[in-house]
């Protein structure tokens, strides 16, 4: 491997021929925020709230490979403003009621919503009525909650090698479900990697008879800001 010298808010950052600018962004302790990208799985660029400028030009910082002098813009004030964005519009294209939710404190939209400092949203609600399967034994899919990263499609495929889950619908009728016609009729199980690693970043998918399990206090983002175990 060759070594690759760049920089990121005029940081002199050194990565690795092969790397991801947040590959390499993500070893030197500088965090940039994503709600797709997540260890163990392939990129996707489809959250696009780990967008950069490289060279003055917009780049999705998972997917983008580093090269050697590259100026990236992350931590500035257009940057969080474009994330805040689109962080608004994920929260008023879904139903995302943080105070009734499984998931609340353990979200990773909620979370990022914290740490850009959004306080309310300024887009209407579109309260999307989307399917929730509840046929599995253990597994609830509420795609109301769904933010359409791809992590549950991606992580099935993967990591499970049972492709359970498929976007279906296109704009704002997409929306995700199992491959067959409800999850109970898929070898969908609560020991796959896709539900044992809590890998849906909101509520969308729910282990049954665990929900609220936690007391506030002890769930993942109620002391530290997400983004905390990488940066320095």
């Amino acid at each position: 491997m060759l070594e690759i010298n760049f920089e990121i808010d005029g940081v002199k950052v050194k990565g690795w021929t092969g790397q991801t600018i947040m590959d390499a962004a993500d070893d030197a302790g500088i965090y940039i925020p994503r709600l797709c990208d997540t260890e163990d799985l392939k990129p996707a660029g489809s959250c696009r709230v780990c967008t950069v400028k490289v060279n003055g030009k917009p780049a999705a910082a998972c997917t983008q490979p580093i090269s050697e002098g590259i100026v990236v813009e992350n931590n500035t004030e257009e940057m969080n403003q474009y994330r805040v964005d689109l962080v608004e519009m994920l929260f008023s294209e879904g139903n995302h009621l943080c105070p009734v939710c499984e998931a609340s404190g353990d979200c990773e939209l909620q979370a990022m919503g914290y740490r850009l400092g959004m306080t309310y949203y300024h887009h209407p609600d579109l309260n999307p009525n989307r399917t929730i399967d509840a046929s599995h034994p253990d597994i609830l899919i509420d795609s109301n909650r769904c933010i359409f990263c791809g992590r549950c499609i991606r992580a099935s495929r993967e990591l499970d090698g049972k492709n359970i889950f498929s976007y279906v619908g296109r704009g704002i009728n997409k929306r995700i479900k199992a491959r067959r016609e409800k999850l109970a009729d898929t070898d969908a199980d609560l020991s796959d990697k896709v539900f044992a690693y809590d890998l849906c970043p909101v509520g969308c998918i729910i282990r049954k008879r665990e929900g609220f399990k936690k007391p506030i206090g002890t769930r993942y983002y109620d002391h530290k800001p997400i983004g905390s175990d990488i940066q320095s």
